[in-house]
């Protein structure tokens, strides 16, 4: 039996991450440059592509193929493209260990957290919350600010798009999905 790719998300990504296969597929035709997909018999990789930076929305290497490199394979043929890479990553969680490993795996590739972006939505359809810290790699230093803006754009240009017409509810506002947590440092006494 052949499994189509979103068949293999839907198998790998738990459903609080999940976007329809029409919200998918609105996406490809509607943003057809922009949103895209590539697929192999090992992997699936779905990102947008700015003129400034990529965003990845879903990468998936299939268990048996992990380890071998096909991940880092993949970054690194988006890294030749030298715009910025954002994504969004689980927080590491005691129950799952594969989130420490996808965190492991993105640090060795590059990717620098941005702590100070707060994304926390609910899911059109589960209605569960989904936390994810932000990722980014970039051929050269973005600020958390540039990043936060790249996200504002992302949430509303591809996880928000044809929302209301998909799922029959208003998406969330941007601002109540992502903020930009203020550093704050304490004097020395």
């Amino acid at each position: 039996m052949i499994i189509d790719w979103h068949e293999k998300l839907l198998e790998y990504f738990p459903a609080r991450e999940m976007k329809s296969k029409k919200h998918f597929e609105s996406l490809f035709t509607e943003k057809e440059k922009l949103y895209k997909k590539e697929e192999g018999p090992e992997y699936v990789l779905i990102y947008l592509e700015q003129k400034d930076f990529i965003f990845i929305d879903y990468i998936l290497v299939s268990g048996s193929r992990r380890s071998r490199g096909t991940g880092s394979r993949l970054l690194g043929r988006l890294k030749q493209k030298n715009k910025a890479i954002i994504l969004e990553v689980e927080p590491e969680n005691a129950n799952d260990p594969d989130s420490l490993k996808r965190i492991d795996f993105y640090q060795r590739n590059g990717f620098k957290e941005y702590g100070s972006i707060q994304y926390e939505r609910i899911h059109a359809v589960t209605g569960e919350l989904n936390k994810m810290d932000i990722y980014c790699w970039a051929p050269s230093p973005r600020t958390e600010e540039w990043v936060f803006e790249r996200m504002e754009n992302v949430y509303e240009e591809v996880h928000a798009f044809n929302s209301e017409k998909l799922y029959s509810k208003k998406p969330q506002p941007v601002e109540e999905v992502l903020k930009l947590r203020k550093k704050s440092f304490s004097r020395a006494k």
